[in-house]
């Protein structure tokens, strides 16, 4: 049977995603890789499937291009959320992700708004290889650490055009403090309601954009007290805001945009 999907993106953040409602999951972790392959597939950062749920509007999964999961990524999380509540003429759906149940609202200037539940800071959350504060840890620079659903480490840095992300990026990932990789942050602070964001992706180098590194990013800086609760978070391909009250649920908002939407060919899906 053909296998639609939708392209789409976040500020440059490209994900693929793919409606299996009605239908049995017909991704595999080769297909996944396929997809993302960007000369012989579609390309993306993030895929996207869409799937039945009993508690929630839709339940969503999620591949990398490498054909590993995870269990969160904000951008398509707005973007499955968007063509949801486009498909339903709504303004909010709860969609479940292995992260929990997440909350999506469209606001009054037509971004996505999404309630990415509460960061964890605990070490073995992260996670870490041994016990330690992840508000500082003991790596040059002194970054933090969190866990959005997935791992990241936040540098502070003065100047971010004197740091090569393609260099420093990939040591850091597989830094043996990081057992399952993690998202690298390097953070400028313009002023306490605005920061520049660069990122090296786990799996994935250095994109446009990222909404879970957004967060990532920002709850370190006001876990620090360099932030107030609300900021705007600066990336490559544009800007999203993000909300954290310090105790509860940090919510992401921005913009998402369908590129074009197709058909996979019968050769791709043959294993």
């Amino acid at each position: 049977m053909p296998l639609s999907f939708h392209k789409m993106h976040a500020n440059g953040d490209d994900f693929v995603v793919v409606d299996a409602r009605n239908s049995a999951n017909p991704v595999t972790s080769a297909l996944a890789r396929r997809m993302g392959d960007r000369h012989r597939g579609i390309g993306f950062n993030q895929l996207a499937v869409v799937l039945d749920c009993e508690d929630a509007d839709a339940r969503l999964m999620f591949w990398n291009t490498d054909g590993s999961t995870l269990d969160v990524c904000g951008s398509a999380t707005r973007g499955a959320a968007d063509r949801l509540m486009r498909e339903s003429n709504s303004t909010s759906i709860t969609l479940r992700t292995n992260r929990g149940l997440l909350t999506c609202q469209r606001t009054s200037n037509g971004n996505i708004s999404v309630s990415m539940g509460p960061p964890l800071f605990g070490w073995s959350d992260v996670p870490l290889a041994q016990e330690m504060d992840t508000l500082v840890l003991p790596l040059d620079g002194d970054p933090a650490a969190c866990s959005m659903g997935n791992p990241h480490c936040t540098y502070f840095v003065d100047d971010l055009t004197s740091i090569d992300i393609a260099a420093i990026g990939p040591t850091l990932e597989t830094h043996p403090l990081f057992p399952l990789r993690t998202n690298v942050h390097f953070v400028q602070v313009i002023d306490r309601k605005h920061i520049r964001l660069r990122i090296w992706e786990r799996w994935g180098g250095i994109p446009l954009g990222s909404g879970s590194c957004s967060c990532g990013a920002a709850v370190n800086g006001i876990r620090r007290g360099l932030l107030d609760d609300t900021v705007e978070v600066e990336c490559d391909g544009g800007a999203v805001t993000v909300q954290w009250d310090g105790v509860g649920s940090v919510f992401l908002i921005g913009p998402v945009e369908a590129v074009f939407s197709g058909t996979i060919a019968d050769s791709l899906l043959k294993d």
